[in-house]
Order: structure tokens, then sequence, then C-alpha cells
């Protein structure tokens, strides 16, 4: 949770979609505005999403209702950052 006005909802998603389907799906992410970096990996998961929004809530909306949405994705996996812990 967000304990100040100074602090960041941030995120890492690691993203499933269907073979092939890569490169629309990172440009669809690439258009959704809270997403800050996207870049296609190997090994288990297909993307990995970096995100950034001003509330929990934005976050989890972004997540549910944008990324969990597009086309070809088929599941996702949400890595919370935790402020302070570096």
């Amino acid at each position: 949770m967000i304990t100040n006005m100074d602090d960041i909802a941030k995120a890492h998603v690691l993203i499933t979609c269907d073979m092939g389907a890569e490169e629309p799906v990172i440009a669809e992410l690439k258009s959704i505005a809270g997403v800050k970096e996207v870049t296609e990996i190997v090994g288990g998961y297909d993307i990995i999403a970096s995100l950034e929004t001003k509330t929990d809530d934005e976050l989890r909306k972004l997540i549910a209702f944008k990324i969990r949405k597009i086309q070809n994705v088929r599941a996702t996996l949400t890595l919370l950052s935790i402020e302070g812990q570096t």
C-alpha cells in the first residue's frame, strides 16, 4: 500500500502469450499509459512489462482491465515492487 504522496505503485508483470503473438502484444503494451518498459524474454514467460501508477488501485485496474484483456495474452504473473527494500 502507498503510504505517502511521493510514492508510486510499481510492478513487473510476466506475460505468456500465444505463440507468434509477441510483437502485436508488445506494441499494444507500449501504447498503454502506466506501462514504462516492455521487453521480450525467453523461458517460462514471453514478455516482461514494468508498470508505474499513482495508486495501488490504478495499478490493479491497469493489470486486470487493460493488460489481461489484450488479445493473445494467455496468462500473467504480477510482481509488486516494495519501496525501501533496495
